[in-house]
């Protein structure tokens, strides 16, 4: 599906976009693989409220695309519990440069070990030499993230440990913590004083 897209700026012209798409069945249900035919460019569950630029198109469906194997064997080997790397994988999520400062820390935190909007914030503003940062922006960063589970925003979370309304629907995001191994308190918060990740 050819998709007319204006760029930024006085006098821009029209730019058109390919995507495409496949499908994978995981334990959680239907995840869609949306990429322009080099690299991924989204990345959703079933349900889920997804903000890619490809989510809202018509999408050809294309199965045998290199990226799309390489994201469904990546996928295999985390629904099986192992600890895949996605520094090969090929991704161009869209989104603004401070989101996209965000998504690549994103991509820092490991398997396993999950942090807060807050330590986010205070990275970037490390990062970027500002005298700090609001969880709140992080938290718009992270709530944007076009592709999920790969770019794992679900390890992110309040300072408090809650989990609440996630784009993901109802008791996913807790799913996909159990399974990585994330330690619960008997309250259902996140058990940050035993996962959480230092940045290191």
């Amino acid at each position: 599906m050819k998709i007319e897209r204006r760029g930024p700026g006085k006098g821009a012209t029209n730019v058109k976009m390919t995507y495409y798409c496949t499908t994978y069945s995981s334990p959680l249900g239907p995840v869609t693989l949306a990429s322009d035919g080099e690299a991924l460019v989204g990345l959703w569950l079933q349900g889920q409220k997804s903000v890619s630029d490809a989510a809202s198109t018509e999408l050809e469906q294309r199965d045998g695309l290199p990226v799309f194997q390489e994201g469904k064997d990546w996928l295999e080997a985390y629904f099986a519990g192992e600890r895949p790397d996605a520094s090969q994988l090929a991704l161009a999520p869209a989104g603004s440069p401070f989101r996209q400062a965000v998504w690549r820390m994103l991509r820092e935190i490991p398997y396993g070990a999950t942090t807060t909007y807050g330590e986010i914030a205070r990275k970037m503003a490390a990062l970027t030499g500002k005298p700090g940062m609001a969880a709140q922006a992080v938290g718009g960063a992270v709530g944007h993230n076009p592709i999920s589970l790969i770019i794992p925003c679900h390890r992110v979370m309040a300072r408090d440990g809650v989990i609440r309304e996630h784009a993901f629907g109802p008791g996913v995001q807790r799913a996909m913590l159990e399974a990585e191994g994330v330690p619960f308190t008997p309250d259902g918060r996140v058990d940050l004083a035993r996962c959480r990740w230092d940045g290191r």
